[in-house]
């Protein structure tokens, strides 16, 4: 298990094509019985009477990697994993395309699932992540993260 700390940001929006790969990668990783994947989009919210074109992300790099190794080692004290591999943008992204990766492998489902969703979670919350939202009409303000437990 590699639990070190990685830079986990990526330049523009992660393609598919990066996303697959990873996954292949974890083939021939006889150990492994599950992968829980988590994919975050940009949407196209609609905000008064604008709407979202694009997101621009910044971070603070150097503390957000930090953060997310301390994370990582907590979850992998939580949960039996065989890895865990977790990818955000930085720059910006449009609607539909991807700004989060996270990608959790173990020998049994309960575990990557619970630790996908608790990585998520986690992210969000510590990570010093910013999103800029791009309007259409060119304008554009600081994205506030919603409450998860908030109706859709």
């Amino acid at each position: 298990m590699d639990k070190g700390k990685k830079d986990i940001f990526v330049e523009g929006a992660i393609a598919p094509v990066f996303i697959a790969d990873r996954i292949a990668k974890h083939a021939s990783k006889n150990g492994i019985g599950a992968h829980s994947i988590f994919l975050g989009q940009v949407r196209a919210d609609k905000v008064g009477d604008k709407t979202v074109s694009s997101i621009e992300y910044s971070c603070y790099g150097d503390l957000a990697n930090v953060k997310m190794a301390e994370i990582r080692e907590s979850i992998f004290d939580r949960y039996h994993l065989t890895c865990m591999h977790v990818y955000h943008s930085l720059g910006t992204v449009h609607v539909g395309e991807i700004c989060l990766f996270v990608f959790a492998s173990s020998a049994h489902r309960s575990a990557a699932i619970s630790a996908c969703e608790e990585v998520v979670d986690r992210l969000k919350k510590e990570l010093p992540i910013w999103g800029k939202e791009l309007f259409e009409d060119e304008s554009h303000q600081w994205k506030v993260n919603t409450n998860r437990n908030q109706p859709q």
